[in-house]
């Protein structure tokens, strides 16, 4: 999500958006079969199953790409203009047996998923070669029809005005004054789109893929946000599954509010209980202190000075706020904890750090979170739940969470306030609950920052045929393909073979990294 975290790498697979504009073209599609539309859908219109995908190649890579015409309503498809989803598709490479479709899905909500099967099929050779993977830029989300709120200055202003841990009346009352004002910008730029930009509607699109790719049923891969939006296609689509992976989960059993609100619990823990300890291990390198409470202190006056005093570097402005978002974005990966550790020393000592250092560091630094990210992001967590609209409420919850989790909690006042002020949504309550579902596979660490493990265990719950893999001793967020061989294994014996665990069981993590060393 968000931190309420920014989820703007839910998964190492990010690579640029590959599709040009490709129409859609209204031809015959014998093979396209729909589901009976779900409780309050209407029935598919002929005119949306009869398209054909133009399947061409993508703008980069070794997939094709194609557009989708979409209802902008499900619940009303005669009504608006058609939207327009872009997919794409690796096709099978293996001269075995086939699998059928893995579609696969983006995290955020708000990320690009486009392209991620060409990353899938690098790093899971065995599963391209029997599986068509399938992917799509949700409604919303880029090559797709669009959601535009805010542009960037007005975005980087959420995280450069001032100091999001300040309590004080002033800065509270600018906080819901720039959320109120973010929300006129989406409705005077997106506003006849907003209503449909939710998980319900973006269920109907995947299902439409999947009739018009000619299968009955599908296999599923989502990552993070698309753990959420697979437990929704599931829900009202049970029928079309054959088997699903839930990986890093978001806890779909309940509403947005109580999940993103539990984030800052996750993110504190990530830093104290992981970082802070490999941090002190490594003081010979980095520098930061020989115990966990030396490394922690040691941050806190970096962030003290930049609040005092913001960096100008290279260009870029670094404040309290950046160091945060530096912070929690480095918490997803064991892999970051590294570059991370050695931004510390540049911040520290601008002067004496290499050129080369100072500038990859401003420019990774530079944005917080995309414009267009950051619009889709609540036009989904904000349309798809009901929130809480009482400010006072928001006053009081964000100054627990900035007291006892200041590292992610400072952001959810600023975050909050934006879906306390958002439009009220018509979006159905989808209650996930399992029914008539194969048996699905969910992965989570004890330690993930963005999905606690606490909400996986909720999550895991509400779907009783699911097995749990739960991986222990470490944090990182997204498992499969993570460099862990017994999740590995796990995924793709069920993928592959059809082996599902007996029952829930467990992977340790993968051991923490070696220092990086200064740069």
């Amino acid at each position: 999500m968000s931190t309420l975290s920014t989820f703007r790498n839910a998964t190492r697979w990010s690579v640029a958006a590959a599709a040009g504009l490709l129409v859609a073209a209204a031809l015959p599609a014998a093979t396209a079969h729909a589901s009976a539309p779900p409780g309050g859908a209407a029935r598919v219109p002929d005119r949306y199953l009869q398209q054909r995908l133009d399947w061409r190649p993508c703008d980069s890579g070794a997939l094709e790409c194609a557009a989708m015409a979409v209802p902008r309503d499900w619940r009303h498809p005669g009504a608006g203009p058609d939207l327009t989803v872009a997919v794409s598709r690796h096709r099978a490479t293996g001269p075995g047996p086939r699998k059928g479709v893995l579609m696969m899905a983006a995290g955020g909500p708000g990320a690009s998923g486009l392209t991620r099967p060409t990353g899938l099929a690098a790093n899971a050779p065995k599963v391209a070669a029997a599986y068509d993977i399938v992917g799509f830029d949700q409604r919303g989300v880029g090559a797709s029809t669009r959601v535009v709120c805010s542009d960037q200055p007005t975005v980087d202003s959420f995280f450069t005005s001032g100091d999001l841990r300040d309590r004080t009346s002033p800065a509270i009352r600018q906080t819901f004054a720039r959320a109120r004002a973010f929300v006129r910008d989406c409705e005077r730029n997106s506003g006849d789109l907003l209503p449909y930009i939710t998980t319900d509607q973006a269920v109907h699109d995947m299902d439409l893929y999947r009739a018009l790719l000619g299968v009955d049923k599908i296999s599923y891969y989502g990552p993070s946000y698309a753990s959420f939006l697979g437990a929704y296609y599931a829900t009202e689509f049970p029928g079309r599954v054959r088997r699903m992976v839930l990986d890093s989960i978001v806890d779909f059993s309940g509403f947005w509010q109580s999940f993103l609100t539990g984030q800052p619990l996750s993110f504190q823990r990530r830093f104290e209980q992981d970082f802070l300890p490999w941090l002190a291990q490594n003081d010979a390198v980095y520098h930061q202190g020989r115990t966990p409470a030396e490394a922690k202190a040691s941050y806190e006056r970096l962030r003290r000075a930049l609040h005092d005093r913001p960096l100008e570097l290279e260009g870029t402005t670094v404040s309290a706020n950046s160091l945060d978002v530096a912070a929690t974005d480095a918490m997803y990966n064991t892999g970051r904890f590294g570059s991370f550790a050695a931004a510390l020393g540049v911040l520290e000592h601008p002067d004496t750090a290499a050129p080369a250092a100072r500038k990859a560091l401003a420019q990774r630094l530079q944005h917080a979170m995309g414009a267009d990210f950051f619009a889709d992001f609540f036009a989904v967590t904000c349309a798809d739940t009901p929130w809480n609209r009482d400010s006072g409420h928001w006053v009081r919850e964000s100054a627990e969470a900035t007291r006892t989790h200041p590292l992610a909690g400072a952001r959810e006042l600023t975050f909050a306030s934006i879906c306390a002020s958002w439009p009220r949504s018509k979006a159905p309550h989808v209650e996930v609950t399992g029914k008539g579902l194969p048996p699905v596979l969910m992965l989570n660490s004890t330690h993930d920052p963005a999905t606690h493990y606490e909400g996986a265990l909720r999550a895991h719950r509400a779907l009783p045929t699911s097995r749990l893999v739960t991986v222990t001793g470490g944090g990182d967020h997204g498992q499969y393909l993570d460099g862990n061989a017994c999740v590995d294994g796990l995924v793709e014996g069920y993928l592959l073979d059809d082996r599902t665990p007996a029952g829930d069981t467990s992977c340790p993590a993968t051991p923490l990294p070696a220092p990086a060393g200064r740069r």
